[in-house]
Order: C-alpha cells, then sequence, then structure tokens
C-alpha cells in the first residue's frame, strides 16, 4: 500500500477538487452548446473527450485518496 505524506494528500485533494470542478464546467458547457443547436459537432466531441479524460483524473485520485477498505 502506498503512503502519502500529508502534503501530498492536500496536493492531490486540491487536484481533485480543481478536476471536479472542470469535469462540472465542461458538462455544463456541452449542454449549454447542445441545446444552441449552433455549434460544430467536432467540438462538441472534443469537449465530451477532455470529460473523459478529466473523469480517468478523478477515479485515479479518488482511488489514492479513498483507501479500498474490505468489508
Amino acid at each position: 500500500m502506498l503512503t502519502l505524506s500529508e502534503a501530498q494528500i492536500a496536493r492531490f485533494g486540491l487536484e481533485l477538487a480543481t478536476i471536479r470542478q472542470h469535469h462540472s464546467d465542461l458538462n455544463a458547457a456541452i449542454q449549454a452548446l447542445k441545446s444552441s443547436k449552433q455549434c460544430d459537432p467536432m467540438v462538441i466531441s472534443r469537449l465530451k473527450k477532455h470529460k473523459l479524460l478529466a473523469k480517468d483524473r478523478i477515479v485515479e485520485l479518488e482511488k489514492l485518496l479513498i483507501p479500498d477498505i474490505l468489508a
């Protein structure tokens, strides 16, 4: 098991909060563009790709910060 220092936990926690906000912002942007019906589908596709990358990073950070406790 990987042991993190308090500084690492703080840094990863801050990154997690930032990435979650970015993910939420991307979701809002995608929804706004879809509702405007004047956007290039390629733009929406790129935003979705960035949203998936953000989600992958969120999962990685959560695995680091939240221990996997077996019940």
